[in-house]
């Protein structure tokens, strides 16, 4: 029971205190399911996050649901999922309430206004944290702007993006394991 407490506590507070949707919570979530509770490592969160983004539905809901899979089966993912979204169903039912009562209003409109960056920041320093840990160089960065750039400026669906860039990671992976085989039978026939 306890965990499951812990589970509910520690998603609720992810979306209690997280402006900015999913990919804002990633940092929080990180922290606490990596750093703070030692219940994934990094490479598990990483592949939580890609999975996650691959599942239909909330960012954060799927990746609540898949650490409490993972920790507690299918109870411990309808917890982590409650929590996380119990908060902000609240909001949005508050922001709903009183709404036209205030969207006029210009300090609510400059509180908004000033939220905006900071959500920006909070989106950006995962990408940051996850292009280190899923292998990004400097030699390799231009793989992950370029996809940005073609599916932003040039409007290419991002499912042709990731499919070229499958195919070309297979391509490059073939190329550099004949070339890694050669270098060996060079080196054994020496």
């Amino acid at each position: 029971m306890a965990k499951y407490c812990e589970l509910f506590t520690t998603f609720f507070k992810v979306g209690t205190f997280t402006i900015g949707g999913g990919y804002a919570m990633i940092p929080l979530i990180q922290r606490e399911v990596v750093e703070r509770r030692r219940w994934l490592s990094d490479t598990e969160m990483l592949d939580v996050i890609a999975l996650s983004q691959t599942m239909p539905g909330i960012l954060a809901a799927n990746i609540a649901a898949l650490v409490g899979q993972r920790l507690r089966g299918t109870r411990g993912a309808l917890v982590a999922v409650a929590g996380n979204i119990l908060m902000p169903i609240v909001f949005i039912l508050l922001i709903a309430l009183f709404f036209r009562q205030f969207k006029d209003n210009p300090t609510v409109e400059a509180i908004f206004m000033g939220i905006r960056p900071a959500v920006v920041a909070l989106i950006a320093a995962p990408v940051f944290t996850l292009a280190r840990k899923a292998g990004v160089t400097i030699k390799t960065v231009w793989i992950p702007i370029l996809a940005a750039l073609l599916i932003s400026l040039f409007g290419i669906s991002p499912i042709l993006v990731i499919l070229a860039a499958i195919l070309l990671g297979g391509l490059f992976g073939l190329t550099a394991g004949r070339d890694s085989l050669k270098a060996r039978n060079h080196r054994k026939s020496k």
